[in-house]
């Protein structure tokens, strides 16, 4: 068995530099390159509480992307939002520094315009894309991205797992170098995607928890998705990825949290079911040509728990969803690659069951054996302990036996067969 520090080398990649970014070369005639998506948050909507509120503050985004380019734009979103957006200003630089460094690289601040507007008002319900800002970002480069709110602004519309510090500021500190936190967030606030104009091609990664980086560490960029792209880089796969995972995601069912209980706080941010917002997370993402597919584990553990007991789900119904987003999918022109679903007994959620175990090992066998999915990543085999596979490995938990590590993170990544996605 590869060692943690072995997996984590082995995904990560050499480091990236400052050298080389900054101005964009000029377009060459006839150039066939469109735009790819390089980082994604997927929205959701907030708990039936009094929400925080923006206003005549900065809120600036760390954003770790994957492929590289020489153009970007930016999608904001207000998808959850009852009223309009306002956005006074936004600016997007190449991030100096690492971990929690919010600091923008000297001579690499953008303003970034909409319609040629320098300020924009987002609709209701909606996203909104940027024009083309000229800026060389490296393949694997990270972003800060700023939005300022000059008027009262509930925060209605965010991801609410970021696992990365971002911080807000007081006024309109957009294009400054290095700002003077009054808060700090590890959520993303209207802010949903990324795109780089490439010859290349994005990768959308849907899942939950595990997908959106629970537990790893904050600001180390060890979600398996990202260590997925340093693989990739590391290849020369010209491959942009969009993680779309959410927390406490289901592949059937929308968050409905038994009245009265805690997780009426909280699941609204599990956002969607997967069923409902592939459209807007997978086939909406620009450059989309694969998808990998890890969903089902809250499925089965949330009833009872954090969701009705009425919203019990059989293998049946699991394989029923999964067969859907292949099929949608394929009209969308993606190749659907299937994860298989962890090992989970002895969580400290209260998720495992005998008979949740039945359903995963069914899932898991269809996954495997149908040759519905046009691929397969076996996440299973690469996590479970060797003694007991309904277990994961200890090398490889978090702590709750159900997360991974993020040993066990590189451990996901490597699992992924870079052919399939060439």
């Amino acid at each position: 068995m590869s060692t943690r520090r072995e997996l984590l080398a082995a995904a990560s990649g050499a480091a990236v530099t400052a050298a080389g970014l900054g101005a964009p070369a000029p377009a060459s005639a006839g150039d066939r390159r469109g735009w790819v998506a390089t980082w994604a948050a997927a929205p959701t909507t907030i708990p039936p509480t009094p929400p925080a509120v923006l206003e005549r503050q900065t809120v600036r985004h760390v954003v770790h992307c994957s492929a590289g380019g020489d153009e970007l734009r930016l999608r904001l979103t207000n998808e959850f939002g009852a009223t309009p957006l306002r956005v006074g200003a936004v600016h997007v630089a190449v991030r100096a520094g690492q971990g929690a460094s919010t600091d923008a690289l000297p001579g690499t601040d953008r303003r970034v315009t909409f319609g040629g507007r320098p300020d924009v008002t987002v609709p209701a319900g909606a996203p909104l894309v940027s024009d083309p800002v000229p800026l060389r970002l490296a393949p694997g480069g990270d972003l800060v991205v700023s939005l300022y709110l000059p008027a009262r602004t509930p925060v209605t519309t965010l991801a609410a797992f970021a696992f990365q510090e971002n911080v807000i500021a007081d006024g309109d500190v957009t294009a400054a170098r290095t700002v003077d936190p009054v808060a700090r967030t590890t959520q993303y606030l209207f802010l949903s995607g990324v795109a780089v104009r490439s010859r290349g091609q994005a990768v959308v990664t849907l899942g939950d928890s595990i997908t959106n980086g629970a537990n790893t560490g904050n600001n180390l960029n060890h979600r398996w998705p990202d260590l997925l792209a340093a693989r990739l880089r590391a290849a020369r796969i010209d491959r942009g990825i969009a993680n779309v995972g959410i927390s406490g995601n289901r592949l059937l069912h929308d968050p409905h949290p038994p009245a009265g209980t805690p997780a009426v706080g909280f699941a609204a941010y599990f956002g969607h079911s997967a069923l409902r917002r592939f459209d807007r997370d997978v086939v909406a993402q620009p450059g989309a040509r694969f998808l990998i597919v890890l969903l089902g584990v809250n499925d089965l553990g949330h009833p009872g728990t954090t969701a009705p007991a009425s919203e019990v789900v059989s293998a049946a119904d699991l394989i029923f969803g999964h067969r859907q987003l292949v099929g949608r999918a394929h009209e969308a022109g993606l190749r659907a690659i299937g994860g298989t679903i962890l090992p989970f007994r002895g969580d400290t959620l209260g998720f495992w069951s005998p008979e949740n175990e039945r359903k995963r090992a069914a899932l898991n066998h269809w996954i495997r054996t149908s040759g519905e999915y046009d691929a397969v990543v076996d996440f299973d085999a690469a996590v479970r302990d060797r003694a007991d596979p309904l277990r994961l490995d200890p090398a490889y938990d978090s702590g709750d036996h159900l997360h991974p590590n993020d040993a066990g993170m590189a451990a996901m990544a490597a699992a992924v067969p870079l052919g399939r996605l060439r």
